[in-house]
């Protein structure tokens, strides 16, 4: 079945203030990481740390994902846009954030708050992993709702038209009952995409979760949760990359193929493979509630 987008990227505006969804889904995501993370600190899951110091880890982690995921997306993606309009940069309500950066981000924040309170730095990444998927499974649909990031086109009848960021259609200026019209006549079909976000939502955000947070629930081998997350996401990534559209500004880097998007996420591949070998002769850490613990020493 081939589906018309036509979704608002504007949740509801208040006077000349508009709230979108992109930054709902950012909200609804470090509201779903504090919420999961409560629950793993009173289950022990970080010993030495209470709620209060996870308040602070979570502080330090939402300024990492923004700052990150922003000069992330900066750096790797659209520099020489943000070189010729620097204001650009704090106009995160367009879009425009990149998963890698962030991801570097969270761990200078984890590195620095690890060091604060003399923890492990893995221990950390270990507890914070089956925190993530939730934020990036919102995130993918909100990239749905925003038109944005979709695939290629499908060549069937099935996948969705993005009528008003697909460069194919919104050239032609059609108005919405022109496009209704030829929807239900069947003349947009060629024009139906591979929904990519829908596909990161279910992988990154669904798949991800479900997997870590079910094996992050018994005692781990240090490095194991961190790992197991790595690989996943750089194999979700790089497996949704071949049917996504790369951004217009970039292109295929090479083979005709292959994305910037893969190549970021190659190297989370093989650190994913190296830290869960390496799980295998590392300590186990057990759980201690936090009425129990006393703080860790560093490792």
């Amino acid at each position: 079945m081939i589906f018309l987008h036509h979704l608002d990227p504007i949740a509801f505006s208040i006077g000349p203030v508009d709230v979108h969804w992109y930054g709902i889904a950012y909200a609804l995501s470090f509201f779903a990481a504090w919420y999961l993370g409560r629950r793993r600190v009173q289950a022990g899951r970080l010993p030495g740390v209470n709620l209060e110091h996870f308040s602070d880890l979570m502080f330090y982690a939402m300024l990492g994902v923004v700052l990150g995921g922003r000069l992330g997306y900066i750096l790797f993606y659209d520099l020489p846009v943000y070189l010729d309009n620097p204001l650009k940069v704090f106009m995160v309500w367009e879009g425009g954030m990149s998963f890698h950066g962030g991801l570097l981000g969270v761990l200078t924040a984890a590195w620095l708050w690890s060091r604060r309170h003399r923890l492990h730095f893995f221990d950390t990444m270990d507890f914070l992993a089956p925190l993530v998927p939730a934020g990036l499974g919102l995130g993918r649909l909100a990239n749905f709702v925003n038109g944005e990031l979709w695939g290629k086109y499908t060549g069937t009848n099935w996948g969705v038209i993005f009528p008003t960021t697909d460069p194919a259609l919104y050239e032609q200026h059609l108005s919405q009952a022109q496009l209704q019209a030829q929807y239900a006549a069947g003349a947009l079909d060629r024009y139906a995409r591979h929904p990519s976000q829908l596909y990161e939502a279910l992988l990154e955000g669904v798949l991800m979760f479900t997997v870590l947070w079910v094996f992050s629930m018994r005692p781990r081998h240090r490095y194991a949760v961190s790992g197991l997350f790595a690989l996943l996401y750089g194999l979700s990534r790089f497996l949704v990359e071949l049917v996504r559209v790369p951004d217009a500004q970039l292109g295929y880097l090479a083979f005709g193929w292959v994305t910037m998007g893969q190549l970021l996420s190659l190297p989370l591949v093989a650190l994913g493979l190296f830290l869960l070998w390496r799980s295998r002769r590392a300590p186990v850490l057990q759980p201690v509630p936090p009425a129990q613990a006393t703080p860790a020493e560093a490792h």
